[in-house]
């Protein structure tokens, strides 16, 4: 058998982030969010044989 280890308990990371980081990581999501729903919308799209198969 394997050599036990104690448990560590486990440790709190505290990050400091300015309001302008802060703005463009949540501007930077909302885009992210948006291409994404693009993305799925083209790929289920070309899975139903394209946007006429889709909606009928």
């Amino acid at each position: 058998m394997g050599t036990l280890l104690p448990a560590l308990a486990p440790q709190t990371l505290y990050v400091t982030i300015r309001r302008d980081e802060l703005r463009a990581l949540k501007e930077e999501r909302a885009q992210l969010q948006h291409k994404l729903t693009q993305m799925t919308r083209l790929l289920e799209q070309s899975q139903f044989g394209g946007p006429d198969k889709a909606l009928a």
